[in-house]
């Protein structure tokens, strides 16, 4: 028989509880050691099952999540001083392909291919002075939140029935079942608009204080608030109110802008004093409803361990990067990955769970999600005569990164010009 994650004395008595189910749901794709029991794929069922919010598509992701793209190893290391050579030998080699001078020349040729005024000669015949590893760590931090507020929406009463109290209790905002509205875990963001049930009811509208028409200000710009006058007219400016206007020739004629009367009603009220209330349509009362707001994000804290020899990449390109996952962990609340015989990995994992993501006081977390992956990262440096240049390798896709420092440009730095302009 499937049991529950949680048991009987841990279960909340609201229906946040399933919340935590499908926390403890989410720890069982651990690929690093990690302190606790491992969770089996028969418990995350059995909390499928067993919530009475979300229905299983919650849980779908959990457990169909794809693969990582590449092995996750267990890490056997020593404390920083030593953890380029622990990597080496533990992970790197059995990951990657060391690159040889005709690997490193046709990857550089065709990252100079791209650029419309770099020269190819450096990259063909420069020597290849120095080719170093200065891999590198990356650490995320996902926490997936979903976030509820309450606005109130207000719309003319025209009639009918209005659905409130009078039906039944009115519903709280995290009572509100929202299984078909739920995304997939960890999507960047998602907004929902729900009207919460029995929330209706009819009130008198503000604007006109319930009589369904408001003073007009154009024919009672000098009254008092809530005072108005009636059949209040206007002088005809087409004949300064004459009601006739005057020829060259010395005879009249009657204005037909006011026909004769030298006078014009209002023209916004037809000189009633009043004109009709735009909130309610002249009806007096407004039907007023709670909408429950709801927004799911992912927020991420992300960490960047870098050699000296690598300092010069901007963190967003190791991010960008493929590397070779170390740890991929998922639970309500990720705690920092354990490895056997890594004491800088062990740090490095608590700092980067140490910058966990603000949630408003108004969200919930559903789900984290922590990964330490390793970034393979050749630097090489190429030198000629008296002068050189370097440029990196960067991830298992091979990307070449390359930052101003190339000898062979021909634009004269019109470059910048010509992409601002995509010509």
């Amino acid at each position: 028989m499937d049991q529950p994650l949680l048991s009987d004395e841990k279960r909340e008595s609201d229906r946040w509880s399933s919340y935590e189910h499908v926390g403890r749901a989410c720890s069982a794709i651990p690929t690093a050691s990690l302190a606790g029991s491992v969770v089996s794929v028969d418990e995350i069922r059995s909390a499928a099952a067993s919530s009475d919010i979300y229905p299983p598509s919650l849980h779908a992701p959990l457990l169909s999540s794809p693969q990582p793209h590449y092995p996750s190893e267990q890490v056997v290391g020593h404390p920083q001083d030593a953890y380029d050579g622990h990597l080496r030998g533990n992970v790197i080699d059995g990951q990657r392909q060391v690159l040889d001078e005709v690997e490193i020349r046709e990857l550089l040729l065709d990252h100079v291919g791209h650029r419309c005024c770099w020269g190819s000669r450096p990259a063909r015949n420069w020597i290849i002075q120095a080719v170093e590893d200065c891999n590198v760590y990356v650490g995320t931090l996902e926490t997936f939140a979903e976030d509820r507020e309450i606005i109130t929406e207000k719309e003319p009463y025209l009639g009918g029935d209005a659905h409130g109290k009078d039906n039944g209790p009115e519903l709280g905002i995290w009572e509100l079942d929202l299984r078909s509205e739920f995304p997939p875990l960890f999507i960047p963001e998602k907004e929902s608009s729900v009207v919460i049930p029995r929330s209706e009811a009819v009130e008198k509208c503000s604007g006109c204080g319930g009589r369904g028409d408001i003073v007009c200000l154009t024919c009672n710009a000098d009254k008092e608030p809530g005072f108005y006058k009636e059949n209040h007219m206007f002088q005809c400016s087409t004949c300064h109110g004459r009601g006739l206007l005057a020829h060259m020739d010395g005879s009249d004629s009657i204005c037909k802008n006011c026909k004769g009367k030298g006078m014009l009603p209002c023209a916004t009220c037809g000189s009633r004093g009043l004109i009709k209330c735009e909130m309610c349509q002249g009806s007096g009362s407004l039907l007023t409803r709670k909408v429950a707001i709801v927004k799911w994000k992912t927020l991420q804290a992300r960490k960047v361990s870098a050699t000296s020899g690598a300092a010069s990449v901007p963190d967003e390109v190791f991010h960008r990067a493929k590397g070779v996952q170390l740890c991929n962990t998922q639970a309500h609340q990720c705690t920092p990955a354990y490895f056997a015989d890594s004491y800088f990995l062990n740090k490095f994992s608590s700092e980067v769970i140490a910058e966990r993501a603000q949630v408003s006081p108004t969200a919930r977390v559903i789900c984290e999600r922590h990964t330490i992956s390793v970034v393979p990262v050749t630097r090489v440096t190429m030198a000629q005569n008296r002068r050189s240049f370097s440029f990196y390798i960067i991830g298992t896709t091979r990307e070449v990164y390359l930052k101003d420092s190339y000898p062979s440009t021909l634009c004269w730095g019109l470059c910048p010009c010509l992409e601002w302009l995509k010509l």
